[in-house]
């Protein structure tokens, strides 16, 4: 039979459809050519907001039009923090949770047997989290390979529903990912980009910290560079920065979550810092590395935002002078605090604030890509684009174009920036 992932969301979901792949694959299915006529489509499901879990809806319908005869299987983050939702299990044969995906074998088994639409969601033991015992031996499609060390969330945010999705803090052993990292470099990868949900809380409790596991990727000859996935300010320690900098593989791009740069918004949000404690992290990190970049999210429009709290958000996201920002407005999401609060905003106020965001946003995009010009930078090539011209990233993730009659993929190249145009730069061999 053969099989369809659809994946929705974060790095976290990408890795997590990796290892449904593989689990599918060495149980005798194969991966269809065609996305539409698989004997089994899964789709694998975001829930941050309600505007994801209208787009879950809408890739179900759509899946079950194009393919009326095939076996649709939901899971991720949609059907666990919202079990009862049933309506949301419509056209779906098979609905598992973030726990079960071991047993996604067993229940497609079970289907073809019973042709009974089965539901198995099983609520987080949050008193007993256990890390999921799962690796991946490869990334299909992907220059650089995912890892995930780390899994749920102890902070609920009010806008936030995925410590539901999720459950608590919980850890992959640092000998399994020693496993993993061996598995993966046999299989040519160059780049490790270590993901999590709240990553920066890796160890949590244990004796081991985000440091451990990036001194543990670092130590194989064959990866040269290693990454981190988005993080929260959270447990971002000095001495956690000193030690990544020591790290000459290790990659100077810090998608640092911020949400908002007003103190009172961050409040109400019930984040665990304010423009001060994300002021100093980001300083530490300009201070141990060279040319870093650091990126970030900012919400606009947050239940009770002022005109007043906005321009301080903007102002604060101005000073920092991040390399990229991804702005997005507040969706109600049912289910947390922030549903509950006072003076929701009017979409077109969203609207309006979220432009804005973006114009001051792209001006500095612009300044720090053409901030690169004129380094002398590695850069891996991820692929030939249009047969005209090779994508790759330097280390701090700038996107680099390079046009070259040499076969270029999957290497690490030396390029001197020559210029930046809109939201890349072009870079010239060496």
């Amino acid at each position: 039979m053969t099989f369809n992932i659809i994946t929705l969301g974060c790095k976290v979901n990408q890795y997590e459809s990796q290892v449904m792949t593989e689990l599918l694959r060495s149980n005798g299915f194969s991966l269809s050519d065609n996305r539409d006529k698989a004997d089994i489509t899964i789709i694998n499901t975001c829930t941050v907001t309600s505007v994801t879990d209208a787009k879950n809806r809408k890739i179900i319908h759509k899946a079950r039009r194009n393919n009326p005869d095939g076996i649709i299987i939901l899971t991720g983050c949609m059907p666990q923090a919202f079990p009862d939702r049933i309506s949301d299990f419509d056209g779906c044969d098979i609905v598992l949770g973030n726990k079960r995906r071991k047993q996604l074998v067993e229940a497609i088994n079970e289907f073809l047997t019973n042709h009974h639409q089965i539901v198995r969601i099983e609520e987080h033991d949050n008193n007993n989290a256990e890390y999921e015992s799962v690796t991946v031996n490869n990334f299909d499609g992907h220059t650089r390979a995912f890892v995930k060390i780390e899994d749920g969330c102890n902070r609920f945010c009010s806008y936030c529903i995925i410590p539901y999705a999720r459950g608590r803090v919980r850890s992959k052993n640092p000998e399994d990912l020693r496993k993993e990292i061996d598995a993966l470099t046999k299989k040519g990868y160059k780049e490790i980009v270590l993901v999590g949900i709240n990553l920066s809380v890796y160890g949590q409790g244990e004796d081991f910290n985000l440091a451990d596991a990036v001194d543990i990727v670092c130590s194989f000859d064959e990866i040269k560079r290693v990454r981190l996935g988005s993080f929260e300010p959270e447990m971002m320690y000095e001495e956690l920065i000193e030690r990544f900098s020591k790290q000459k593989k290790f990659c100077p791009q810090f998608h640092l979550s911020l949400q908002s740069g007003c103190n009172a918004t961050l409040k109400r949000m019930r984040r665990q810092y304010n423009q001060d404690d994300y002021m100093k992290i980001v300083n530490s990190l300009r201070d141990h590395f060279d040319n870093p970049s650091i990126t970030t999210d900012v919400m606009v429009g947050f239940a009770g935002e002022t005109d007043e709290e906005f321009n301080e958000s903007l102002e604060f996201v101005k000073k920092i002078g991040f390399s990229k920002v991804h702005v997005f407005p507040y969706s109600r999401r049912k289910g947390t605090s922030a549903d509950k609060l006072d003076n929701h905003i009017e979409p077109k106020v969203k609207d309006i604030r979220s432009k804005k965001m973006i114009e001051e946003c792209n001006k500095l995009r612009k300044t720090f890509l053409e901030s690169q010009v004129g380094r002398v930078e590695p850069v891996l090539i991820e692929r030939l684009r249009n047969g005209e011209y090779y994508e790759g990233y330097t280390m701090n993730y700038t996107p680099i174009r390079v046009y070259s009659d040499k076969k270029l993929t999957g290497e690490i190249v030396d390029v001197i920036i020559s210029k930046a145009v809109d939201d890349y730069c072009i870079g010239e061999l060496i």
